[in-house]
This record gives structure tokens, C-alpha cells and sequence, in this order.
């Protein structure tokens, strides 16, 4: 085989493996955003732990000239991160929003169920000697 034929064949390899490697570094990402939106700092630094492990497998499409899952593997995590900053700031504020009504209703039963019932008079019963009897 000649080399021109080992370098096209090297070519596809790499290439493959890039694409790999980005289809890894973007499903990371998309954990890193839902893990993030939801607050779990230790699942994000996971997702992102193993994002550059497919950050640096998509590198390899670089030998064969194609930087394209590279480009998509960067942008990913950028996107994610910023995403996820946005989610989790909407979704605590709509906690917040979800949280607040039910207070209010819990308020207003407490307050039916206090007037419908008496308060129980609670008196101290003396034990004596005749009475166990």
C-alpha cells in the first residue's frame, strides 16, 4: 500500500473518531445543562469532566483537515453553560411563584378549621390513692 493510500485511510479514521468524540462532548453537554438548570453542581462538574475527554477526541478530525466537530464540541459547552444558567434562574423562579400559592391556601384552612373547632380545655388530673381504686 502506499502512503497516499495510508494517509486517506488514517484520514477516515480520524475523522470518525472526531465524530465521535463530538456526538460525546455535545451529549455531556446537554447533561451539564439539565444537571445545572436543576442545581446538581457534582452531576455538572461530571458531565463536564467527561465533556473534555470528547472535546479532545473530536480534536483528532483536525488531521484530516475537517475542524467542524471540534467547532461543535466548543460550542456546546458554551451553549449549555449559558443555557443552563438562564433554566436555573427560571425554574427557581418559578419554584418560588408555585411555593408561594399554597401558603396562602394553607393560611386560609388553618384559619377555617381553628374557628370551626373550640380550643380544648386541658386541665391536671391529681392521682390519689382512692382513685386508682
Amino acid at each position: 500500500m502506499s502512503t497516499i493510500g495510508v494517509v486517506q485511510d488514517l484520514t477516515g479514521f480520524f475523522l470518525s473518531v472526531g465524530m465521535v468524540g463530538a456526538g460525546v462532548a455535545v451529549l455531556c453537554a446537554l447533561i451539564a445543562l439539565t444537571a445545572l438548570a436543576q442545581g446538581a453542581a457534582g452531576v455538572t462538574g461530571g458531565a463536564v469532566a467527561v465533556w473534555i475527554g470528547g472535546a479532545l477526541l473530536s480534536l483528532t478530525s483536525g488531521f484530516s483537515g475537517q475542524w467542524l466537530p471540534a467547532i461543535i464540541a466548543g460550542g456546546s459547552l458554551v451553549a449549555a453553560l449559558a443555557l443552563g444558567g438562564v433554566a436555573r434562574v427560571v425554574l427557581r423562579s418559578l419554584q418560588l411563584r408555585v411555593k408561594a400559592v399554597p401558603v396562602e391556601a394553607s393560611e386560609a384552612a388553618a384559619t377555617v378549621t381553628t374557628i370551626a373547632q373550640p380550643a380544648r380545655q386541658l386541665s391536671v388530673r391529681t392521682v390519689t390513692p382512692e382513685s386508682i381504686r
